[in-house]
């Protein structure tokens, strides 16, 4: 199975933390140097420990494809050039919006994105931009938080059990890969939170369950 089970900071919430594209992965400076070469390992990344406007909620205030990077206004200019120096050729957006919590916001692969529909729409185009894909806004289980409610890679997406037959299918018609439910850290629902992933592989908040496993082995195509 290519899932590795770990927390950051004694937290099951690894999705709040750090985030991973196809290429790469941004987590805290203090993840240690093991954890590094395990998420190197599982996730086949260039790994880069930064912090986002200093705070360690890098999953959380973060959205990222191979293309680009969406950062809050007040990421500092040494974080982004940190993120520049490993990947010269990424894309890196700023947005100046008041909602700040971008991976929340933001759910994306190399093929598309969906965004809070409470965002402006010169926004939701801002993040096209960045991204290099189509962006549209869309909600899933009638909520708008989207990043938290769903991991998407190149291979599929796992979302909120209580998503609804339109929501999802406006995920596979625009991130263009397969959807499917499932729960993280013994059942919670929000599946960004616990859950970091790319098409070789997936980091799993440590409390998450056998069950749950499977579901994000299939959803993903992770079966070896």
């Amino acid at each position: 199975m290519s899932i590795t089970l770990m927390g950051i900071f004694g937290s099951a919430c690894i999705g709040v933390y750090a985030l991973t594209t196809e290429r790469m992965a941004l987590v805290p400076p203090q993840v240690s140097e093991g954890k590094v070469r395990r998420i190197e390992e599982c996730l086949k990344v260039k790994l880069i420990k930064t912090t986002i406007g200093e705070s360690v909620l890098i999953g959380a205030l973060t959205s990222a494809n191979s293309n680009g990077v969406v950062l809050p206004h007040f990421a500092k200019e040494e974080e982004i050039q940190s993120i520049k120096s490993f990947f010269s050729s990424v894309n890196i957006a700023v947005l100046e919006t008041k909602r700040t919590a971008h991976g929340n916001m933001v759910l994306a692969n190399d093929y598309g994105a969906v965004a809070d529909p409470r965002l402006r729409g010169k926004d939701v185009a801002n993040i096209s931009d960045a991204l290099g894909v189509e962006a549209v806004t869309g909600e899933i289980a009638g909520l708008p938080y989207v990043g938290s409610l769903a991991t998407a890679t190149n291979k599929g997406v796992l979302a909120h059990p209580m998503i609804k037959e339109g929501e999802q299918k406006l995920l596979k018609d625009v991130l263009k890969v397969p959807v499917e439910v499932g729960t993280v850290n013994c059942g919670v629902p929000y599946v960004g939170t616990g859950l970091m992933a790319n098409s070789h592989g997936a980091l799993a908040g440590f409390i998450t369950t056998g069950p749950e496993l499977f579901m994000i082995e299939h959803a993903l195509d992770l079966v070896e």
